[in-house]
């Protein structure tokens, strides 16, 4: 029961409730009170707390946001008109740049360096194939400025013979990224440090982002009981013959379900056969 009763009493301190008079009957003294209690924030019960007030957040109306990304995008063209292809704006709001794959690094250091832009932050990198295109591969680069909390996606192309410069010198993040690129889609990263496949196996042919890069794959890695290892075989796709059912899942009872009978065929017809 003395436990109990510390135990309850040791809890009042501790939210900064003052021992009692019970408390102080049993000889527990401000030496006994817990470090929590000495140093508690609560409140008293004399003082009244005033609620604050809260200012609900002013967002931007979509338009003016818009107009500062045409201006901002105007301004990066004008400082470097030699490497800004076009400046395009998304229908959700997006400033994007398109830039010739030779100049990549000069914008990406532009964008990092200059005080009014401070795109220090590389927040995704990644590449589309879109095989239809003469340069089928596009490099999309995503910024983000903290200073300014402002977001801006670069873009370039490349084919599969192009290389293009590494930015690992701009954004140190970006190793891994075009690592990734390099592994799953084929883009060849010039000056980069450490260039090899990341998510693939050891010697892994062909690179599986491609469009034509076929779903199954080239080769098979499985446990072979019989040689107790892992083997690695040509892919092998049995086209074995299959049946395919094409009624309706409704009709699951066709014994049960009742068919309207033929009326039989008209004399003349049967004559006539």
């Amino acid at each position: 029961m003395a436990s109990l009763f510390r135990s309850a009493l040791r809890l009042r301190n501790c939210f900064g409730i003052k021992a009692s008079s019970i408390g102080a009957k049993n000889g527990i003294s401000r030496f006994n009170v817990p470090v929590c209690a000495k140093y508690s924030n609560v409140a008293s019960n004399d003082e009244i707390i005033q609620p604050t007030e809260q200012i609900p957040a002013v967002r931007v109306p979509a338009e003016i946001a818009r107009n500062k990304l045409v201006e901002y995008g105007n301004f990066v063209s004008e400082c470097l008109p030699k490497y800004i292809q076009q400046v395009q704006i998304t229908h959700t709001n997006e400033l994007e740049l398109l830039v010739d794959p030779e100049y990549i690094v000069h914008v990406l250091t532009f964008l990092k360096d200059n005080s009014l832009s401070q795109f220090t932050n590389l927040s995704d990198f990644t590449a589309v194939d879109v095989p239809t295109r003469p340069c089928r591969f596009e490099l999309v680069y995503n910024l983000l400025s903290i200073p300014y909390n402002q977001r801006i996606r670069v873009k370039t192309y490349t084919d599969e013979l192009t290389a293009v410069d590494s930015i690992c010198d701009v954004h140190v993040g970006a190793n891994w990224y075009e690592r990734e690129i390099w592994d799953m889609f084929g883009v060849f990263f010039k000056n980069h440090p450490d260039l090899r496949r990341i998510l693939t196996d050891y010697g892994f042919d062909g690179h599986p982002f491609r469009k034509d890069f076929p779903l199954t794959g080239y080769y098979e890695v499985r446990y072979d009981d019989e040689t107790e290892r892992v083997v690695r075989e040509p892919m092998e796709m049995a086209q074995e013959f299959r049946k395919f059912d094409l009624t309706s899942p409704w009709e699951a009872f066709p014994k049960f379900r009742k068919t309207p009978e033929l009326p039989p065929p008209p004399a003349d017809q049967e004559e006539k056969k």
